[in-house]
């Protein structure tokens, strides 16, 4: 059976790639993942946040004024709650490629333009096969209006691209007006491929402190819906890699992002809940399924069920909404 498949221009033995999660940190875990099928790795992220700053003015920064706003601090990491500072990070890009024969795409997380974005240059000299730039903004201000707001992406985008000569891939939300546009404009910029989609981890309240707490979820295989449909409408509209991301838990997961047009399944949640092992057990059930469907690559059925392929393409679309609701029966 052929698993290979190409993401951002490079040839992976497996569509199954581990996202940006603190399963990362640890090199030995990456051979493991190697081990049991990774087809590349995408290493935790490396915050704007802590480019701004080293660790030590970053800490002086955040008790500047404690007097006055003392809950804001708490909304922060303190400085030792970040594993790997910028120079660590560096060094963990470069031992995970010594450690490992598959790809290794490092991975930025950030929110405006700024000079955060040149250390892009020392993530592509430190051995990265491609960088994961993860925008992870929210707009909170009624005056700014979607044209600035998509202008912020498309400005963190050419900052990076102009850093670097290795292939870039964005992450980012569903929300924009009008999606497919984003995505041209994004690709017109210069990426080379789109990460759908980033999870936006809300808030939660907490009834008791009366305080607002984060709540991290780990995903359910119900999220993969809003990624496969915009990687199904997508697929044969851009010259770009399309990956998976959110809800992919099994190997039939994979299996339809990939026939919806995806070049790589990521894998998160999945392993953390089930442990790395994971990866060759969704491997194991692609494989299966495909024997028994007769089918030889992963080639072969991706994109066989995109918009562009199927056979109702309108069922991506409202006829779908409607049809839905028609059939429903309490």
């Amino acid at each position: 059976m052929d698993l290979t498949t190409n993401y951002l221009g490079l040839k992976l033995r497996s569509p199954l790639v581990p996202s940006a999660s603190p399963l990362s940190e640890d090199v030995d875990n990456i051979r493991r993942m190697e081990d049991m099928g990774a087809g590349a790795v995408v290493l935790h992220s490396l915050f704007e946040e802590q480019l701004r700053q080293d660790r030590l003015e970053l800490n002086a920064h955040l008790q500047h004024g404690t007097e006055s706003y003392a809950e804001a601090l708490t909304y922060f990491p303190e400085p030792g709650e970040f594993h790997l500072g910028p120079e660590d990070y560096l060094k963990h890009i470069a031992k995970a490629k010594k450690a490992v024969n598959i790809p290794i795409i490092a991975s930025l997380n950030g929110s405006s333009p700024g000079g955060w974005t040149d250390y892009a240059r020392q993530v592509q000299q430190a051995g990265a096969d491609a960088l994961e730039l993860n925008i992870y903004y929210i707009p909170t201000n009624p005056d700014l209006d979607g044209t600035e707001v998509e202008r912020t992406y498309l400005e963190i985008l050419q900052a990076v691209r102009s850093a670097v000569t290795i292939p870039v891939a964005v992450k980012l939300s569903p929300f924009f007006s009008n999606f497919p546009n984003m995505a041209k404009k994004l690709v017109a910029t210069g990426a080379n491929g789109l990460v759908l989609f980033n999870r936006f981890y809300q808030p939660d309240l907490d009834l008791e402190s009366l305080e607002v707490k984060p709540n991290l979820l780990l995903s359910s295989p119900i999220a993969m819906r809003l990624p496969l449909r915009w990687i199904a409408i997508l697929f044969g509209k851009l010259d770009a890699s399309l990956a998976a991301t959110s809800g992919i838990h099994r190997g039939a997961d994979a299996l339809k992002m990939l026939m919806a047009g995806a070049d790589v399944t990521m894998l998160c949640s999945a392993l953390i809940r089930h442990g790395i092992a994971q990866i060759k057990v969704m491997e194991n059930e692609m494989t299966a399924w495909m024997e028994e469907h007769e089918y030889e690559s992963v080639a072969q059925l991706k994109g066989s069920l995109s918009q562009k392929n199927c056979a109702d393409p309108a069922a991506f679309e409202r006829a779908q909404y409607m049809k839905a609701l028609c059939n429903y029966s309490a």
